[in-house]
């Protein structure tokens, strides 16, 4: 299938729900956060597309705009072996990290990326199975791949050195 059916597709379905289309090498399709899940579903779900592996999720810190992050999906149709780019937009608001809802309901395969993403921007995935971290002490609460962390860390991530 080639990218202007997908768009077609998409467009038939989605209608001004998806934001953007971005053609090249391989499709992007931006669209609005509560729209992920029902997005998702269409693109594993419609038999013309079957995209029934989710190889990657992961953040964008787009500091200083607004909305702040951007999250990635990277799918793939073995049937098809056609790809898209999946991605959202959010924002934290003061006192709330941004959230989402998990797409692990969609794709297990998403778990323990969305994990990474989590415990690296300090992005909350809603129902997601299993939220502990993966890469950094749990009682850690700085993000190490937000473009505002420290060059050299803080005090709670630099252990303390023998004198």
């Amino acid at each position: 299938m080639n990218q202007d059916r997908i768009k077609e597709k998409l467009s038939e379905k989605f209608g001004p729900d998806v934001l953007q289309f971005e053609t090249g090498a391989q499709m992007s399709v931006l669209v609005p956060p509560e729209k992920i899940i029902d997005m998702c579903l269409y693109l594993r779900d419609d038999p013309e597309l079957k995209f029934d592996f989710l190889s990657f999720v992961g953040g964008v810190d787009l500091y200083p705009a607004s909305p702040r992050f951007q999250i990635v999906y990277q799918v793939y149709s073995v049937p098809y072996t056609h790809r898209l780019r999946l991605k959202t937009r959010i924002d934290e608001t003061e006192g709330n990290p941004a959230c989402i809802e998990s797409v692990c309901s969609v794709w297990m395969s998403a778990n323990w990326h969305e994990r990474e993403t989590a415990e690296m921007f300090g992005i909350i995935f809603k129902d997601h199975p299993d939220p502990r971290k993966l890469l950094l002490p749990e009682n850690w609460q700085v993000y190490p791949l937000r473009k505002d962390f420290p060059l050299m860390g803080t005090e709670e991530d630099t252990p303390d050195l023998p004198s």
